[in-house]
């Protein structure tokens, strides 16, 4: 790297319980949507499960002597609900609870600094019988289930995340169909908007109350760069749509600013707000978490969804896996906009990482450089933010393991370490190696402290 982080600065990697657990039958858990979503024909590429993937659940003492070997400083991991309390509501599952119990002290005698995330798209299955996070009473089961973990794991934890990502659950899962509960209803989709934000806020009071340690608490959000693809009135207009749909419908309510009444007007769907709820969501965060993996250029699309405008590509663009394009500034963009138009006080790159068509060569060994390369430049990203006055206080490669990539199943890999999913065997890539590098010489320029 060219241009140095600050020396507090804290390295990291994630996963999501889902992603990479497995035993979705064993010690007491009961399906969540996800396990209800595998099931239904053609919704995950290769007609691909969580049932196994990584077997985390069983081997997670291998899996934290690899964090050690990536000099991981902090592992944000999430909870699993089903596993907790596996109706929502009311009885918890002493085993599922004594798994997280068991990772937190293996990860804090590792030296390793612990992020918890209490929802990352894993709803109980019995939940979303009752009507999912369209319905007001999943966000007050969700604050109960806070307030378990935390009573259980805040003597320890102190840094938490309330919601993963809530667009996704909202917008793909209620509105495109393409992640569970598959739904394509604008109605529904703006209600669990809501309700998964009023989760946020509740949650947040949950753990505050409920923690023994002083709780670091944020939500992440995935925001994207969006840009117009012409300079056509009518792309110009959809950008803007775009911009609300993906950003501010988010960033606006949980920093103090409720809904944008422009949205509110594209979705012709009031959200159903009750006298108290902007408050909670509003409440001030400790830090905010962004996810970031691409920018969007955008066309008017009149005949689509809601917000009537569609991402096109990027002409001459590198692009993964996944196919999206590689464009580590637009990392830099959405940090400094957390940071000069919502004053941010802490920001955490919670993920970011990439997709690629790895190769096992005949040693065994997996050369990525291009995944190396992504590596590098989006860290140089965080560094020109820094040095433009954002206060970013730490980075989270996504992903530590190859995992389950939900509907794409289990072909697109992220991973900083492969998964052999048929034998389970674990082998570091070369962009896991040169992330230990990079932290190791992190670590010497500050004397060789830890975070």
């Amino acid at each position: 790297m060219n241009t140095p982080l600050p020396e507090g600065f804290l390295w990291g990697a994630a996963t999501a319980a889902y992603q990479i657990e497995g035993a979705v039958d064993v010690d007491g858990r009961l399906p969540s949507i996800w396990d209800d979503f595998c099931r239904v024909p053609g919704a995950i590429d290769g007609g691909d499960t969580g049932d196994v993937v990584c077997d985390h659940y069983r081997r997670w003492p291998e899996d934290i002597a690899l964090m050690r070997e990536l000099n991981l400083e902090a592992y944000r991991f999430s909870v699993a609900w089903p596993r907790v309390i596996p109706t929502g509501r009311g009885a918890v599952n002493a085993k599922g609870l004594d798994f997280y119990d068991r990772l937190v002290d293996a990860l804090l005698e590792a030296g390793i600094r612990p992020f918890a995330t209490l929802y990352h798209w894993d709803l109980p299955s019995v939940l979303q019988d009752k009507g999912g996070w369209p319905e007001r009473d999943t966000a007050y089961a969700f604050a109960e289930y806070a307030e378990v973990v935390a009573r259980r794991l805040g003597d320890r934890v102190q840094d938490w995340t309330t919601l993963n990502e809530p667009l996704c659950s909202a917008w793909i899962g209620h509105l495109e169909g393409r992640f569970a509960p598959g739904e394509r209803d604008i109605t529904r989709a703006v209600h669990a908007s809501h309700h998964l934000l009023l989760a946020h806020g509740l949650g947040m009071q949950a753990v505050r109350a409920n923690a023994e340690k002083p709780a670091r608490l944020g939500i992440v959000l995935n925001p994207s760069g969006i840009a117009p693809a012409t300079d056509r009135p009518e792309d110009v207009a959809a950008a803007k749509r775009m911009d609300g749909h993906v950003n501010r419908w988010w960033m606006d309510p949980t920093n103090g600013r409720g809904y944008p009444a422009d949205m509110v007007e594209v979705y012709g769907v009031e959200p159903p707000v009750h006298g108290g709820d902007l408050e909670l969501i509003g409440a001030p965060v400790d830090y905010h978490g962004v996810n970031f993996y691409f920018r969007q250029f955008i066309v008017d699309d009149p005949e689509g969804p809601a917000p009537y405008a569609r991402q096109v590509p990027v002409e001459g663009a590198k692009t993964t896996s996944m196919g999206w394009e590689v464009y580590a500034q637009g990392l830099t963009d959405v940090i400094l906009r957390f940071s000069q138009e919502y004053g941010a006080r802490s920001i955490y790159v919670t993920e970011s990482g990439s997709a690629w068509n790895d190769t096992v060569a005949p040693d065994g060994s997996v050369h990525d450089p291009e995944r190396t390369a992504y590596l590098e430049d989006h860290l140089e990203a965080v560094a020109r933010a820094i040095a433009e006055g954002a206060p970013v206080d730490g980075y989270f490669a996504w992903s530590l393991l190859d995992n389950f990539e939900w509907a794409n199943g289990l072909d697109k890999r992220f991973g900083l370490v492969r998964v052999d999913f048929e034998t389970q065997q674990r082998t570091v890539k070369t962009s896991g190696r040169r992330y230990a590098e990079l932290i190791a010489q992190h670590r010497a320029t500050r004397g060789g402290s830890s975070a």
